[in-house]
C-alpha cells in the first residue's frame, strides 16, 4: 500500500465551515478528508488525532495516533518509527495507561508486554481480586480499593527475548507491588529447536505477511 501523506495545511473554521466547522476550531485532513487534530470550541483535542514527536535528547523519532476525549486519550493508541514500522501498541482509560500495553522491537519482534490499572479520577475506588496465596489461585476474594495514582501497575508483565521470541522474564503485580519476586524463564542457548511461547505464535501467524503497521501519518504534531 502506498504511503500517503498528511494535507499539512491548518484550515481555519468559520461559522460557515459545515459539520466540522461547528465543532472545530482548528483541524486538519488526511489524504482521505477525514477530519484530523481537532481542537473544540473548549480548546480541547477531540476525536482522532495523529502526533510527530522529533527526535529529543537521543531518542529516536517517531509518530503516535489514537483518539483524544476531552483532551485526554482514550483506547487504543500505536505508535511507530521512523521508518513507519509500529513500534508500540497502548491502552488509554481516563487519560492512563489501562491494561495490556505492547511494546515491539523494529524488526516487528515482541519486546515486552505490560499491564497496568487506570483510576476513575471522578471515583478512584475499584474492586480487584485479591490473591492471599500467590501460589494458590483459589485462595482469592474481591476488595475494594482505592489507587492512590492516576494508574498503577497491575498483573503479569513479560520481557521477551528478541533473539528468541520467548519470554526472558515475568513480573507479577498487584496495585502497583511486586507480588512474587521475579520469574526468570529457562534460559537456552540453542534457538534452533526452541519453539516460543503459545502467545507469541499467536502473534507471528496473526501478522505473518502484514506490513506492521496501519497508516503511515507523517509529520501532523499540534
Amino acid at each position: 500500500m502506498p504511503i500517503h501523506p498528511l494535507k499539512t495545511g491548518l484550515l481555519l473554521l468559520t461559522l460557515y465551515g459545515g459539520r466540522a466547522g461547528a465543532q472545530c476550531l482548528t483541524y486538519k485532513l488526511d489524504d482521505k478528508g477525514d477530519t484530523l487534530n481537532c481542537v473544540d470550541q473548549n480548546h480541547k483535542k477531540q476525536g482522532r488525532w495523529v502526533i510527530h514527536q522529533d527526535e529529543l535528547r537521543g531518542e529516536p523519532a517517531y509518530d503516535e495516533q489514537g483518539v483524544f476525549y476531552n483532551d485526554v486519550r482514550e483506547g487504543v493508541w500505536k505508535r511507530f518509527d521512523g521508518m513507519g514500522d509500529l513500534i508500540a501498541v497502548e491502552n488509554y482509560k481516563w487519560g492512563s495507561k489501562d491494561g495490556i500495553q505492547e511494546y515491539f522491537t523494529m524488526a516487528g519482534e515482541p519486546l515486552r508486554e505490560e499491564s497496568w490499572l487506570s483510576a476513575n479520577p471522578q471515583n478512584p475506588y475499584d474492586t480487584v481480586v485479591v490473591y492471599d496465596d500467590p501460589h494458590n489461585p483459589f485462595k482469592a476474594n474481591r476488595r475494594v480499593v482505592k489507587l492512590e495514582a492516576s494508574t498503577v501497575k497491575n498483573g503479569t508483565w513479560k520481557y521477551y527475548d528478541p533473539s528468541l521470541g520467548t519470554v526472558a522474564k515475568t513480573e507479577n503485580y498487584l496495585l502497583g507491588k511486586l507480588q512474587n519476586g521475579i520469574t526468570t524463564a529457562r534460559a537456552t542457548t540453542d534457538s534452533a529447536g526452541a519453539k516460543p511461547p503459545p502467545e507469541v505464535e499467536q502473534y507471528n501467524k496473526k501478522n505473518s505477511g502484514k506490513k506492521k503497521y496501519d497508516v503511515r501519518t507523517g509529520q501532523t504534531g499540534y
